[in-house]
């Protein structure tokens, strides 16, 4: 019978570790042979988020997060390294902030002004920051 073995990083479980028992988490797994794997390429961020990945002002596994008080509505989204979003609930990434957030409010929304870093900046204040930096 076939085994199945799966290698995590330690950086993995250490982020595994963290999750609550209402996370999402979502794995890819690649079938190899017995013989060495290569290792990953990297990834290229693509799409709406690709320009603030590129110049660090957003990373892959940053965690965004939007409270609607009004309809008592909240979200949460992880940043994937090309540069979608993995929203809580959701089986496949959005390509981008706004289909994210329509996925979960049930409305077309501005995604870029909804969801929130950590630190409370938008995704769009993150956007005029990178206007700015070009301007000079």
């Amino acid at each position: 019978m076939p085994t199945l073995s799966i290698h995590f990083e330690p950086e993995i479980i250490a982020h595994l570790a963290k999750v609550s028992a209402n996370d999402t988490i979502h794995l890819s797994v690649s079938l190899g042979g017995s013989e060495a794997v290569a290792a990953p390429k990297p990834v290229t961020p693509r799409g709406p988020l690709a320009d603030l990945m590129k110049t660090d002002l957003l990373k892959a596994g940053e965690v965004l997060t939007f409270h609607q008080p009004r309809v008592d509505r909240r979200g949460r989204a992880v940043v994937t390294g090309d540069g979608q979003l993995i929203v809580d609930g959701h089986p496949t990434p959005f390509p981008s902030p706004s289909n994210a957030a329509a996925a979960v409010t049930g409305n077309p929304i501005n995604g870029w002004t909804l969801w929130h870093l950590e630190d409370g900046q938008t995704l769009d204040d993150l956007r005029k920051v990178l206007k700015r930096r070009a301007q000079k």
